[in-house]
């Protein structure tokens, strides 16, 4: 094909995809196209608490099966416990999502007892919300190590089975967090960054090797309101409010239902990210400084202790 066909044909499918797109974005999801994930096994991590126990009992009423990981063995069996009530089946595995041996043990135990897994949520993570130079070096490198490298454990153990059988999907939830830097998040920021760069890199892959039936989804809200961000805020809540856990878990099972690469909630999230790319950085900072980006974790509370969530 010459150049310049090979040109027309991304330029047609460019203009098609906008359009899906742009009817994506206006159509509700009960108006468009779903997977049916009824038979599919989905794989959870930090599933004993917040975000993560909702997307878990969501996927039960889909009829998933679902494997779920918390280092938090009280809170994962509690979870656990209301996916039974909800008729599914589910198996609970206290794992600590920053020992990469802890993570690949787990992955062979899942295996042998479950089988394949059809959908890969990332979703634990920790937050310490310090000053970078009040943040000690190993809560750093906790950080790191749920936030990011677990994501690397976790898809190098489940992935190439999705591969084989051209059938999967990776959610990494994300953040805001991973698209703008905000002030006393550093650590969380480079992680958040760096699960955003993995999921662009992998659903790269999948498109490079024609595996069109992976799918990769990755998930980029504002604080949502489970307790991990306490005392976080927005000084203009009617323009990014702190989202509620019920609303933002109803996002995320749309998104991966029609298989959505990328989710930012609220929407003007989107704005922002189009107009950081198009601003100089100068400027950005300028308006990230007036929406109240740089204040909004000066009253931040957290946890008691850093936790998945």
């Amino acid at each position: 094909m010459s150049l310049f066909l090979e040109f027309l044909v991304v330029l047609v499918n460019a203009i098609w995809l906008w359009l899906v797109a742009i009817y994506k974005a206006l159509v509700p999801v009960s108006m468009q196209w779903t997977k049916d994930m009824s038979k599919d096994t989905v794989l959870v991590t930090g599933a004993g608490s917040g975000i993560g126990r909702l997307m878990s009992l969501k996927f039960a009423e889909m009829g998933c099966r679902l494997v779920i990981w918390d280092i938090n063995e009280e809170g994962n069996l509690e979870t656990a416990r209301q996916i039974e009530a909800k008729g599914s089946k589910v198996k609970a595995y206290t794992v600590d999502l920053s020992n990469k041996e802890s993570i690949y043990e787990t992955a062979a135990k899942v295996k042998a007892d479950v089988g394949n897994v059809d959908v890969l949520v990332n979703n634990a993570g920790i937050v310490t919300g310090r000053k970078f130079l009040d943040c000690p070096d190993g809560l750093v490198e906790k950080t790191m190590e749920v936030n990011t490298n677990a994501h690397f454990w976790t898809t190098k153990s489940f992935l190439p089975e999705m591969m084989e059988r051209n059938h999967g999907h990776i959610v990494t939830i994300a953040s805001s967090a991973g698209l703008f830097g905000v002030a006393t998040l550093a650590d969380y920021c480079a992680s958040k960054f760096g699960a955003v760069g993995f999921d662009e890199s992998i659903r790269s892959e999948m498109l490079k090797y024609r595996k069109t039936g992976v799918h990769t989804t990755v998930v980029c809200p504002f604080f949502i309101k489970t307790g991990m961000f306490e005392g976080a805020k927005s000084r203009f809540p009617w323009l990014l409010p702190l989202l509620e856990p019920e609303y933002a878990a109803d996002k995320i099972m749309d998104a991966v239902r029609t298989n959505q690469p990328m989710l930012c909630a609220p929407r003007v999230l989107y704005l922002l990210y189009f107009l950081r790319g198009v601003f100089p950085s100068t400027v950005a900072d300028v308006l990230a400084e007036f929406i109240g980006i740089s204040a909004s974790m000066d009253d931040f509370v957290g946890r008691t202790k850093p936790k998945t969530a």
